[in-house]
């Protein structure tokens, strides 16, 4: 398939009061045009940062970009000025946040913010921008939409303020759509109401979206890819199925036996990963996982590992996989 993405060693850091913290070091992948993106991992390891970069929307007086790419339409947009990324903002990627309430103005009436982003991307009059914006609400399943659109935020439910939120990334046709996390606060039933409406609109649309979660059942119903990240690196990425069912990184293995399983005993207890991640202001030397991980040896605390190519496509980061290392068997089963 065509890349409509690259990111490129794409290194960030943050100025905090303990000194600077590399929270992304050398993160790189790609995003095929209409396919799904899923990036995992615990809190902390990256993920929202890796999408605020490459929407460049990382506050400037805190964090900066010490090296990589982000190539999109044969464009890096780390080298791109505030008024080139206002036009891509919206019209080419949008971005759905986790919390719609702080990306919804509460002063505003929902059909103004839907029409203010149709009508600064696109030549539409008053009127055409109401008419837009109206088959948008009825495109992502609000009701009554002519009438919805005089309401405010606080007269929408979570579940609809995100649809609404949707809707408003959607506006122009994007050609990516990166989904920050986009139903952490809603129940399970809104959640894959969600969902599904993300799936539909893809179809749609064609719209290639990447998907930032720690909820693997997210993943499984929602991707076709995935990138496994851990302080601030993607150590394992691959399709899906390579993911859940041929994993190589230990803490890929660790994330999937602490999710919870249908087929298991209801007092079966689940298995956690010891320990926490490392302080990016203050990195051990070797892999970042090795403290962590039952499975270290003695060069895991000493050498960083490379990726190593498991198939095509599917690469993971970790001495395991170097040829002179023994061969272990994974605890537990997914």
């Amino acid at each position: 398939m065509d890349k409509i993405l690259s990111v490129k060693q794409l290194k960030v850091s943050f100025r905090t009061y303990g000194g600077e913290s590399n929270v992304l070091r050398g993160v790189s992948f790609h995003l095929d045009k209409g396919e799904t993106l899923a990036i995992v991992g615990e809190s902390g390891s990256g993920k929202s940062v890796t999408a605020k970069a490459i929407m460049k929307l990382l506050p400037k007086k805190t964090s900066f970009v010490n090296k990589g790419e982000v190539i999109f339409g044969n464009k890096n947009l780390l080298e791109l000025g505030e008024r080139e990324m206002q036009k891509i903002r919206g019209s080419e990627i949008s971005m759905v946040f986790q919390d719609p309430m702080t990306s919804l103005n509460p002063t505003m009436t929902i059909g103004k913010q839907i029409m203010e982003g149709l009508r600064v991307h696109q030549p539409l009059s008053k009127k055409e921008a109401f008419i837009k914006a109206v088959e948008l609400l009825e495109m992502v399943g609000i009701p009554n939409a002519v009438d919805r659109m005089k309401e405010y935020p606080h007269q929408f439910s979570g579940g609809m303020r995100q649809r609404v939120v949707v809707a408003i990334a959607i506006a122009c046709s994007p050609k990516i759509l990166i989904a920050d996390e986009p139903t952490t606060a809603l129940d399970v039933t809104i959640q894959a109401q969600i969902l599904d409406l993300m799936k539909n609109l893809q179809q749609q649309l064609q719209t290639a979206i990447i998907i930032i979660t720690h909820d693997l059942g997210v993943v499984a119903n929602m991707a076709q890819r995935v990138a496994v990240m851990y302080a601030g690196e993607i150590i394992e990425i691959g399709t899906v199925d390579e993911i859940f069912y041929e994993p190589k990184h230990p803490y890929t293995w660790g994330l999937l036996e602490s999710m919870p399983k249908l087929h298991e005993k209801q007092d079966e207890p689940l298995i956690p990963i010891s320990g926490s991640p490392p302080d990016l202001s203050q990195l051990p030397e070797g892999c970042p996982f090795a403290l962590r991980c039952p499975y270290a040896m003695k060069v895991c605390h000493k050498f960083v590992p490379e990726p190593t190519i498991v198939s095509k496509g599917h690469y993971a980061s970790c001495w395991l996989l170097d040829q002179r290392a023994a061969n272990v068997e994974r605890i537990g089963v997914v």
